[in-house]
């Protein structure tokens, strides 16, 4: 009875001290979060209203850098390409992972080197994944000289020399290279989606394909609109693809630069505006927020209904 007391005593001591044990483990995550991720976020937002450069702060000058912005023939250039990457990359990956994880969801002997090798791309560096195809489709590459081969074409395509070529090739690159990624997702929620449905609509004489429009797709529905939000943020914000293709110039006349690209263009160097670039990065993180809202929404309404 003594020892029962005892440890009833010590409990509201123990109590006291118990709200702060949480705060030790979150301590190193929330001043990574802090440090790294909400101060440069403030921190942009304060030098989109100066002309600081990167060798100083810079003055206020309050929205001029958003009114230059709107009378910025490279600005507009760069969102009407992010915005053809978006519309065109988006709809891919939404629908070639998800052919793709039907074909390799099977447990047949020998699948998993299909899906590591569909994988692969996922983890190559995207500046190794831009040498190999800017390798691949220079006008003495590869794919060249197999359309060339084949009498298909009496001169060399200028896949990388052609502002518009360049970018749908740097399209078709970003979606080679996320094909594994969504598909692991698709094979995710297709093993976690109930066979009885695909059962009972077997039983009712539905076919594959009947089964696949009304079964699968209304399934999978929230990880498509999941799959949609992440890949048109990325495409919005694709860099790298158009950086190493263009051999760091933006394509010829840099009528292939994106949004980013415009961002290190006009920030990079002693003489960079810091500013304008600041405000360039927050109008393209308004632009993916919308973006981000608008398909949540989208997908609330469909659940709703």
């Amino acid at each position: 009875m003594t020892a029962h007391k005892g440890r009833r005593a010590t409990r509201p001591g123990v109590r006291r001290h118990l709200w702060f044990t949480p705060w030790v483990f979150l301590a190193v995550p929330l001043l990574t979060t802090v440090v790294f991720s909400l101060f440069p976020f403030l921190n942009t937002i304060v030098l989109s209203f100066t002309n600081a450069t990167p060798l100083g702060g810079g003055r206020f000058v309050g929205t001029d850098n958003y009114r230059e912005m709107v009378g910025d023939g490279q600005f507009w250039i760069a969102l009407r390409n992010s915005s053809l990457f978006m519309v065109v990359v988006v709809p891919l990956m939404v629908v070639l992972p998800l052919l793709l994880a039907m074909l390799v969801v099977k447990q047949i002997p020998g699948i998993a080197a299909f899906r590591a090798a569909f994988y692969t791309p996922v983890v190559a560096s995207g500046v190794v994944v831009g040498l190999v195809w800017s390798w691949a489709l220079g006008t003495q590459g590869l794919v060249n000289g197999v359309l060339e081969g084949l009498e298909w074409v009496n001169a060399p395509v200028g896949f990388l020399t052609d502002s518009q070529l360049l970018l749908f090739s740097t399209m078709a690159v970003t979606v080679w290279k996320g094909l594994g990624y969504y598909m692991v997702i698709y094979l995710a929620a297709l093993a976690n989606s109930p066979g009885e449905l695909h059962e009972a609509a077997a039983l009712d004489g539905a076919g594959a394909v009947r089964r696949f429009w009304s079964v699968t797709v209304p399934m999978l529905r929230p990880t498509m609109v999941l799959i949609g939000t992440l890949s048109a943020i990325s495409a919005f914000r694709v860099f790298t693809e158009i950086y190493v293709m263009s051999n760091g110039s933006g394509g010829p006349g840099q009528q292939s630069i994106t949004i980013v690209f415009l961002i290190q263009m006009v920030g990079r160097g002693l003489d960079g505006s810091v500013g304008y670039a600041s405000a360039l990065s927050l109008v393209l993180f308004v632009i993916t927020l919308g973006f981000a809202i608008a398909l949540m929404r989208i997908n609330r309404a469909e659940d709703r209904a």
